[in-house]
């Protein structure tokens, strides 16, 4: 959540910020009135609590003919506590459920509108020039003998599949040339559970205006996770972390689970929008003076990804109201794809900045007496979507696949993949 003392240093930042993001900016005024109703019956409560404990000990030490109106002066300022101790409890539990409604506040540098509104900073490479009418992923996949989606749907329904051969190997190929890539990097390697609780999972900003694309198992109160970052934020859930040993760096490897609510008739063809895949994820917790240098750290290192698989691709700044829930800025790595004349995202990196370390109380300690909240970073290293990519820019006009020289070590050493008959 965002930082309610600095609100009221400079409320203009958040109403700034709900701009950018076309949310509605009055919610400034009603969080700062009600925060001062909050703090006004909480010092009330306060002097009476403390009125009433200086008529306790006048009971105490009263002469008998006192003690009768004392006696009924302490009853009903006992009351009286009772009901501002109840105000002011309500009046905080209103606070705290506004100021999990609030977004975090974007960083100055991002760009104001919705999703087309984005800012391209860099293109990466040229398109190649195909002189043959080029397959989508899912032709070349199947000539491959490497993406089956008939048995996905026959098994599990719409937009699930499956990765044989040398689908599978490309896909176990990717992961661990990205795993290997973090942990040379300084990242530790992370199977996580894919399981949540729900704290876990409000904790992260998953559960506002998304939250119909997550799954829920309500028999036992948990939520299969959209991507590892979700555990990887609770890992440090409620503690100390030691100021020296920031950066904490960790990579992820799970399976990702997305009920993709709202994009009915959108990419189902193929591999591109699922509801099962799997992702390779780094992220970071960090000292928040630093989470702009670290933010610059990440990009650069899923770019290294991309620039090894020699997949041209573009680099953008999402505006503000695309912008998830936590984030306050983020970046985007969008390979070329043939066969659909524009650029598909495959890396998002995002600065959480403190907003997810507030809700999950995670802190570090400096030196100074008083412990502050760390800054959360997080940035996609591979996930089954890349595939597309690699498949696309990499076809040949007899349906085959070279495959780039640094991921050759990864899938047994084949140089080109071949089509195979069904």
């Amino acid at each position: 959540m965002i930082d309610l003392r600095a609100l009221r240093e400079s409320p203009d930042r958040l109403r700034a910020s709900q701009r950018v993001r076309g949310e509605d900016e009055t919610v400034v005024d009603r969080l700062l009135d009600l925060d001062s109703r909050r703090r006004a019956a909480q010092t009330r409560f306060e002097g009476l609590r403390a009125e009433q404990k200086s008529a306790g000990k006048a009971v105490s030490s009263a002469a008998p003919e006192e003690r009768e109106s004392l006696l009924a002066k302490a009853k009903e300022l006992a009351a009286d506590v009772k009901r501002a101790e109840a105000e002011a409890n309500d009046l905080g539990a209103e606070v705290d459920a506004m100021l999990h409604d609030i977004p975090n506040i974007v960083d100055e540098a991002t760009p104001e509108g919705g999703v087309d509104d984005f800012r391209v900073l860099e293109h990466v490479g040229t398109p190649a020039e195909l002189d043959f009418t080029p397959r989508d992923h899912l032709e070349l996949g199947e000539l491959l003998g490497a993406i089956d989606t008939d048995r996905g749907a026959k098994v599990s329904g719409a937009r699930f599949y499956f990765l044989t051969g040398v689908g599978a190997m490309l896909e176990l190929g990717l992961l661990n040339m990205a795993m290997q890539q973090a942990v040379a990097n300084g990242f530790t390697p992370m199977i996580p559970p894919v399981l949540v609780r729900p704290e876990t999972m409000e904790g992260t900003g998953f559960l506002g205006a998304h939250a119909d694309e997550i799954y829920r198992l309500e028999a036992d109160d948990l939520y299969l996770v959209g991507t590892s970052e979700v555990p990887l934020a609770g890992y440090h859930a409620d503690e100390i972390l030691a100021a020296d040993a920031l950066p904490n760096r960790y990579v992820g490897w799970s399976s990702c689970f997305r009920r993709e609510a709202g994009s009915y008739g959108k990419d189902t063809r193929g591999i591109i929008r699922v509801h099962q895949f799997n992702k390779v994820e780094m992220f970071v917790y960090a000292h928040p003076d630093d989470a702009g240098a670290e933010h610059e750290r990440l990009l650069a290192w899923e770019r290294e990804m991309l620039d090894k698989l020699e997949l041209p691709y573009r680099v953008v700044d999402i505006a503000g109201g695309d912008l998830g829930t936590s984030a306050a800025r983020k970046f985007d790595c969008e390979a070329w794809l043939p066969t659909q004349g524009r650029y598909r995202e495959l890396t998002s990196t995002s600065n959480c900045t403190d907003f997810q370390a507030r809700r999950l109380n995670i802190r570090f300690r400096d030196g100074s007496d008083k412990p502050r909240h760390a800054a959360t970073l997080n940035g996609t290293l591979a996930t089954t979507r890349w595939i597309v990519a690699i498949l696309e820019n990499h076809q040949r006009a007899d349906g085959s696949v070279a495959v780039p020289e640094a991921l050759r070590p990864f899938v047994g050493g084949r140089e080109v993949l071949e089509p195979v008959k069904r």
